[in-house]
């Protein structure tokens, strides 16, 4: 060599047994320069060691120093080597002492960083890695220093309360592969390093005291007892140091040589197999399995691989399928082969199971605020994990060891899928370059689960091609429901007692409850009569008021075609009242819904049960007779009028509420549509005629006139109903603000003659509130309303003045108004027929006015 270089085993190999004198001086001048290096790196290190440097910055200067002094030490020969080239018994001796001293100095600079810090024990990691990495180092001396380091540092840690030394994982997992070395002196030093090391670890705990396992372990790791080992490092590594020492076990797994590879798996596998539990980071050690799997396929260790994703679903089955369905769809070959690795063992099949109907639950594309969270999902506008969950379904439900996992979930597997294909659906995500995964596993679960025919059956009637379309949906999921039925299927008790709970605990969205109700009423409809059971009556009575506007009306129209048995239903009331929650609903089409269902049920209602609920009934109509929505109006009027018909025997019952309607019932008389105009002829002629009052044929197309017919009912009330006068005038002035020109005017027409007939019995109080509300109207920007508005409010102001009189002058006009009472004369001639003179009104009047 030449003089200065450093002595290598490799510049030795090739001298012969004979060394000459120059050789042996050279040599022991290359072991001066290590010694004399091994000084200015230890000065380097200390003088680092003291300074006020960023500790993370000063442990990095001090590593690469180490490094470099790694090098130089552990490359030298052995010390057998070195001996052979001393002339003399003296120059061996001095070549033998020089040689220790290099290797006692490099020790020492070891000893001095640990004994002030305990977390460059990171140091002794990285010897071993390096050590491992290149043969060619003298391995057995290295593990000697690392030995009798860690032999220092347990000893110093005795009596610690915690001890920061977050290396001892993978340096555990390092020492724990040296157990297994073919050299008996390695393996032997290694396993003294390992239970130094699990001492620390235990201080680490917060725990001073060893088991007896760990007590015994030394000579146990002599005999190579790697299950020993395992069960050692399993109980006394805390769960990070686990995890790191599972981690670079893995990452061995992929060492070229094969040797150290197949001992790692070995490891891994006996330690996954007793302690997965304690291990962390599951999702990333998935992750990194996967794309080692698919940067190589053929991966030497890819059963040892497989069988780590198997061992960690055991114990974490949820991060584990979690992160496996975190992945692009399609799933590729390589996380199909880690869906079935996931889930090989019967064992865990519920458990994947579970994880995945969880998933099932998610929608395509949508956020939870909860999950943004998360590290490991990236649930976001592109989400599709729902849609790799039902692709994993159509590879694990026919796997063997799922049929007694598949049989018990069978209920929620067959909802949350319908949900997905209703979900895909929707978002329109399935096209002819996409598989429509949610429905191909539909399918899968009825063939593992006995139910092919019902298969083949939905197949003929083409449910499964026109699921696809958005439209279809709802259609199809009667059809499964019915076909189930048909062919009797067996899991029918299971299935309804998991939609009875589902119904009960309410969907996590609004749409979901649609599927739920026509998938349940269907079952429902093929495996009992009606009345349903009454459990299952009060879901219908929930939904009414859904709010969900489908679902509502889903209910009212199950419970619509229940009228021809309403008498035999327990809750018959309460279910009626239901229905007219229902007609608060802001959807329109769920009002007019529950109008339908509540007549259909009235016509078959006994008369008992009607008369207890006629009165509630006929109220809840009147708000709904001012609808926006003409159809509702029309309806509402015309129900009520059928009410009143219905209950004609009790009409004293119904009295206050005919009268209460009664304002709506003639100002829609104007309204501009026909079917409004006719439903209030319609109920007004029953009302009238309840009422007994000489109205009806004034409604007739034939005399019809709007003001004859204020004029007559307003004569009629002055006659037997003069109390209701003052209420009538309140409800009539809320209409003068409509935004409907018709009901202004014949707002103001109607209040004009309630005034007229009833003035006597106004407060003075009343008349100005009254007035206020007529002056607006005097600016109306129709001009007929102006005109009719100056006539009203010339009512209200000989009210007002007559008003003015004496106390004993008012009480004798309103004492002669209860004997005398004088009928009133049309007042605003509005639209006023041609034939007036020969109407049955002019007839009556000739005859006497009073």
């Amino acid at each position: 060599p030449a003089p200065g270089s450093v002595l290598t085993a490799q510049s030795l190999e090739p001298i012969s047994d004979s060394v000459s004198p120059p050789l042996s001086e050279h040599i022991a001048t290359s072991l001066w320069d290590v010694y004399s290096g091994l000084f200015g790196d230890q000065a380097m290190i200390l003088a680092v060691n003291s300074s006020f440097v960023d500790p993370s910055l000063q442990f990095e200067s001090q590593l690469k120093i180490i490094e470099s002094s790694f090098k130089k030490v552990f490359s030298i020969p052995s010390l057998e080597k070195v001996r052979q080239m001393g002339n003399s018994e003296d120059d061996k001796e001095d070549i033998e002492n020089l040689y220790q001293n290099i290797l006692n100095m490099y020790e020492d600079t070891l000893l001095i960083l640990v004994s002030k810090d305990l977390y460059k024990l990171q140091i002794l990691k990285d010897m071993a890695m390096w050590m491992n990495e290149d043969s060619s180092y003298l391995q057995e001396r290295a593990i000697v220093v690392i030995s009798r380091v860690l032999s220092f540092a347990s000893r110093k840690v005795r009596g610690y309360a915690s001890v920061d030394a977050p290396c001892l994982g993978v340096l555990a997992a390092e020492l724990s592969l040296l157990c297994c070395h073919n050299d008996v002196s390695i393996t032997q030093q290694a396993s003294l390093g390992l239970h130094h090391l699990l001492c620390i670890a235990k201080c680490q705990n917060g725990k001073n005291d060893l088991p007896p396992l760990l007590r015994e372990f030394v000579p146990k790791v002599l005999q190579r007892d790697r299950a020993k080992i395992v069960q050692s490092v399993g109980q006394t590594l805390m769960p990070s140091l686990l995890t790191d020492f599972v981690w670079n076990l893995l990452m061995t797994l992929s060492s070229p040589n094969c040797v150290t590879a197949f001992k790692a798996s070995t490891i891994l596998k006996l330690t996954l197999e007793s302690h997965a539990h304690k291990v962390t980071m599951v999702s990333k050690i998935v992750d990194a399995i996967y794309k080692k799997l698919r940067e190589n396929s053929s991966h030497v260790m890819r059963q040892a691989m497989l069988r780590v994703t198997t061992l960690l679903t055991r114990t974490s089955p949820k991060k584990v399928i979690f992160q496996l369905m975190d992945y692009p769809v399609p799933a590729d070959n390589t996380l199909i082969l880690m869906w079935h690795a996931a889930g090989s063992e019967s064992s865990v099949a519920p458990h994947v199971l579970k994880t995945i109907l969880l998933i099932l639950k998610g929608k395509p594309g949508e956020v939870h605020a909860s999950l943004q969270e998360r590290r490991r999902f990236s649930l976001d506008t592109t989400n599709m994990m729902p849609v790799a969950a039902s692709q994993a379904l159509c590879t694990l439900l026919p796997v063997a060891s799922y049929k007694k996992a598949v049989a018990q979930f069978f209920p929620q597997l067959l909802m949350a899928l319908m949900l997905q294909v209703f979900y895909i659906s929707e978002l329109r995500l399935v096209t002819e370059d996409r598989p429509f995964y949610a429905r191909d596993a539909l399918r899968v679960l009825l063939n593992c689960s006995g139910l092919q025919q019902v298969d083949i059956a939905l197949k003929k009637k083409n449910c499964w091609n026109q699921f696809s379309e958005e439209l279809f949906h709802h259609q199809g999921v009667y059809l499964i429901a019915k076909t189930l039925s048909e062919y009797n299927f067996p899991q029918f008790p299971e299935t309804l007692q998991y939609l009875y709970k589902l119904s009960v605990e309410g969907p996590r969205r609004s749409e979901d409850s649609v599927i739920t109700v026509i998938f349940f009423t269907e079952l429902l409809n093929n495996f009992f009569k009606d009345p349903f059971p009454e459990e299952f009556l009060v879901l219908f009575r929930n939904w009414v008021n859904d709010s969900n506007p489908a679902v509502s009306k889903l209910s009212l129209q199950k419970i619509a075609n229940m009228a021809p048995v309403i008498n035999e239903i327990e809750n018959v009331c309460s279910l009626l009242i239901s229905i007219l929650d229902a007609f608060l609903s802001k959807e329109k089409t769920v009002i007019i819904r529950a109008l339908l269902t509540l007549r259909r049920l009235l016509g078959k209602l006994d008369k008992v049960t009607y008369s207890s609920l006629c009165i509630r009934i006929a109220s809840s109509y009147c708000p709904l007779m001012d609808h926006s929505n003409e159809g509702i109006r029309s309806m509402a009027i015309r129900h009520f009028g059928e009410l009143l018909r219905d209950m004609s025997h009790y009409t004293w019952m119904l009295n206050d509420v005919v009268l209460g309607g009664l304002v709506p019932l003639i100002l829609f008389l104007e309204d501009t549509d026909i079917s409004v105009v006719k439903a209030c002829r319609h109920t007004l002629t029953i009302c009238t005629s309840e009422l007994d009052w000489s109205t009806s044929y004034l409604l007739k197309d034939k005399y019809y006139n709007f003001e004859l017919v204020v004029l007559n009912i307003c004569n009629n009330l002055l006659v037997s109903h003069e109390n209701y006068i003052t209420d009538l005038i309140s409800d009539t002035l809320g209409f003068l603000r409509s935004s409907r020109i018709y009901l202004r005017k014949a707002s103001v027409i109607l209040i004009g003659y309630l005034a007229k007939s009833g003035g006597h019995l106004l407060l003075r109080d009343e008349i100005e509130v009254m007035l206020e509300a007529i002056d607006r109207v005097l600016w109306d920007e129709d001009p007929i309303i102006r005109q009719l508005a100056e006539i009203t409010h010339k009512i209200f102001k000989e009210i007002a003045h007559r008003l003015t009189s004496s106390h004993v002058k008012q009480t004798f006009r309103r004492l002669f108004h209860f004997i005398y009472i004088k009928k009133l004369k049309p007042l605003y001639n509005y639209n006023w027929p041609n034939n007036v003179a020969s109407s049955p009104m002019k007839i009556k009047e000739t005859n006497g006015d009073k």
